[in-house]
């Protein structure tokens, strides 16, 4: 009987046993599921960060290569060469051509246009409707619409302090926004889950509203036009992406032009001084500190707050022209007694040493010593003459170009002697910043947190610092802050805290580098400062996707931005896999494969870690590593019908010669016949 009563119990304790053992298998499956998953998604984020930052490293070193030649190049006001405009515009926009460029009260908006009309003063109605209209994709904003709101952008901006001081007595609460990169749909799902701007709700958009994003143009005509309805309610701060220079790279100098074809180039014109308008910072209650980029250990908030910022054109150069041309008489001089010896820049074989980069001065110095060494100098020094025969050089090779593509030969011009004194009087009205103050801005706007102690320079992107918690805490400690708020890095979440919840980084373009890469965010200060932050998704397409789902998509984006880096560099790393096949048998390990494309691409990737989605598994851990680069090659040729070798060449330059291009594409139409390099007219 007893036995009976027991025999319940006993299967009731195994069915409870086998349910506990089956969760335990099924919750350990689980984890090694999701942890896959984030490995994956972690591998992703590493491939689009790297490849990203390797572009702005790219940026730096060809305006390094400007900067050489600014360095050894006396413009001529009558020669309309590319190297002379790329000088002109490193000077302050003056008033005289802000007005000869705001000629648009003589526009007529023709009876036709359907798209959102404007009038002056603004009215929050206006703003409101800009808004709508973008959102249904109406008809462009007229460019008379343009040129005024930019002009009148530019009269508040120039009132303003560098550093806005703003207090959440007068509005509810305070909503800060981090970097947009031209990117509408963000914009407007923030005005929609947050509310309109009004004197109750405030708002401050951290820099790094354009480029890279298709609408640049329409994400700044709303926040322009925000901020005049809104002026004490509706902040604006400087991102490194508002500056000509890297809008020339990142696209939105290419998106203005093609909008706006006629009046595209005084737009720009305009907006390059109005982006050296934008206020450095947003201070609030006294006791949060918002800029773009962050801090280092030489900043000073008093310097910072009464230096000229709109002398700042660019923060990717430093060196004034009066330096340049003392430098290059100095320099001159010396040539006949200390060329002999001297190494050359990497990017220029036969001329002397090259100035340090401008966002880190001794980030490149052995990179480009090592490249220099072996070639001897034997260039005179004299700057007209290297100016000369730098032109000529890249004459001839443009010749040869356009000879083998069957264009016919060009005619040479003679050469338009510099005028001195008009070099001379024009390097006396420009505006200079001293170098102190420029690395002040350029620390604030490009330096990054790190979780290590101390500052150092951020070689990473080329510009700024990285800066520790010790940093962070001497900076709030100084000014009787509680925390910063920056943006400037692109996070997997919209938002990141940092150094003990002392930083802030915040990110609103979601699904920045592909659909489902990222959320966005922004967060809401009240009274007692508290952040609270929401986060975000403006496509619409993610929301029924699967996490599976979604990383599988955005590493096939990666991976493919991958492809294109390989097939980029394919020659370089065929000379580095045979540096590990010493027996040339065509075969290298898996092991020697992962360490030769970090030495050629540096992005820094878990190579490992990759391989197997990017080499087909093979025997005996060995790799054949020219069919891997056929087939990589294969892939891009699929899509372009041109030679191999030159295929190769036009994508590892692509970016630069984009913005090479974009610079002495004089009238920014885009066609090579109106370039003053490329054509004879």
């Amino acid at each position: 009987m007893g036995s009976g009563t027991s025999n319940p119990h006993h299967f009731t304790f195994q069915n409870t046993e086998k349910a506990f053992k089956a969760a335990a298998l099924i919750q350990r499956w689980f984890r090694r599921y999701m942890a896959r998953l984030e490995m994956r998604r972690h591998c992703t984020w590493s491939i689009f960060q790297s490849i990203e930052y390797a572009g702005q490293q790219d940026q730096v070193k060809l305006h390094d290569f400007f900067s050489y030649l600014l360095d050894h190049f006396t413009p001529s006001s009558h020669d309309e060469n590319f190297l002379n405009r790329i000088f002109t515009e490193e000077k302050c926009p003056q008033d005289s051509e802000m007005e000869s460029c705001g000629d648009y009260e003589s526009m007529e908006v023709p009876g036709s246009y359907t798209g959102p009309h404007l009038s002056f003063p603004l009215l929050p109605e206006h703003a409101t409707a800009l808004v709508e209209a973008f959102r249904l994709k109406q008809e462009r904003l007229h460019a008379r619409y343009v040129l005024n709101l930019l002009h009148e952008a530019r009269k508040h901006l120039v009132q303003l302090p560098n550093i806005n001081r703003v207090s959440t007595c007068y509005s509810e609460e305070i909503t800060v926004c981090g970097d947009l990169h031209g990117q509408l749909d963000d914009l407007i799902f923030i005005f929609h889950k947050n509310g309109l701007p009004s004197p109750e709700r405030a708002y401050v958009f951290n820099g790094d509203f354009v480029d890279r994003g298709k609408d640049s143009v329409e994400v700044l005509m709303v926040l322009f036009a925000f901020m005049l309805v809104y002026p004490k309610e509706f902040h604006l701060n400087r991102g490194n992406h508002e500056d000509y220079m890297v809008n020339l790279r990142y696209g939105f100098t290419k998106e203005v032009m093609q909008k706006y074809k006629t009046h595209g180039k005084k737009i720009l014109k305009i907006l390059q001084d109005v982006f050296c308008w934008l206020p450095l910072a947003t201070l609030v209650d006294e006791k949060v500190l918002i800029l773009h980029g962050g801090v280092s250990d030489m900043t000073d908030l008093e310097l910072l707050a009464k230096l000229d910022r709109h002398k700042i054109v660019s923060t990717l150069r430093y060196k004034t022209r009066k330096e340049n041309k003392k430098q290059a008489e100095k320099k001159g001089k010396a040539t006949q007694t200390s060329s002999a010896g001297r190494p050359s820049p990497w990017f220029l074989p036969q001329s002397h040493s090259f100035p340090s980069s401008p966002l880190h001065p001794s980030a490149h110095k052995a990179h480009r010593t090592g490249r220099s060494s072996s070639v001897p100098c034997s260039l005179p020094l004299d700057p007209k003459e290297l100016s000369r025969r730098v032109r000529r050089s890249v004459d001839l090779e443009l010749e040869r170009c356009r000879q083998q593509a069957g264009f016919p030969v060009i005619k040479e011009k003679e050469e338009s002697s510099p005028s001195a004194s008009e070099a001379d009087l024009d390097a006396d009205e420009w505006p200079e910043p001293t170098q102190e103050e420029w690395k002040q801005v350029v620390d604030i706007l490009w330096s990054d947190p790190m979780p290590q102690e101390g500052c150092r320079a951020n070689t990473v992107r080329g510009g700024g610092c990285y800066f520790g918690p010790n940093v962070t805490e001497w900076l709030l400690q100084k000014y009787n802050l509680q925390f910063l708020i920056r943006s400037h890095e692109c996070k997997p979440e919209g938002y990141e805290f940092c150094h003990g919840r002392k930083v802030l980084t915040i990110f609103s373009a979601s699904n920045y580098y592909a659909v489902g890469s990222n959320r966005g965010a922004y967060v809401k200060l009240g009274p007692a400062l508290t952040p609270h932050i929401v986060q975000f998704q403006a496509n619409k397409a993610t929301h029924t996707l699967t996490m599976r789902q979604r990383i599988s998509r955005v590493e096939e984006s990666a991976l493919r931005a991958l492809q294109e880096k390989f097939f980029a560099h394919s020659s370089d790393l065929l000379v580095e896999f045979k540096k590990h096949d010493k027996d040339d048998t065509g075969l290298i390990t898996l092991s020697d494969w992962a360490v030769a494309v970090e030495s050629v691409l540096h992005l820094g990737l878990p190579w490992r870690m990759l391989r197997p989605q990017l080499v087909n598994s093979s025997l005996d851990n060995k790799l054949e590593y020219k069919a891997w680069l056929g087939n990589v090659a294969k892939k891009q040729l699929s899509h372009e019908n041109i030679q191999s070798s030159l295929l190769e060449t036009l994508y590892r330059n692509r970016s630069n010669l984009e913005t090479i291009f974009r610079i002495i594409d004089s009238d920014h139409s885009g066609k090579g016949a109106h370039c003053p390099v490329t054509s004879d007219t």
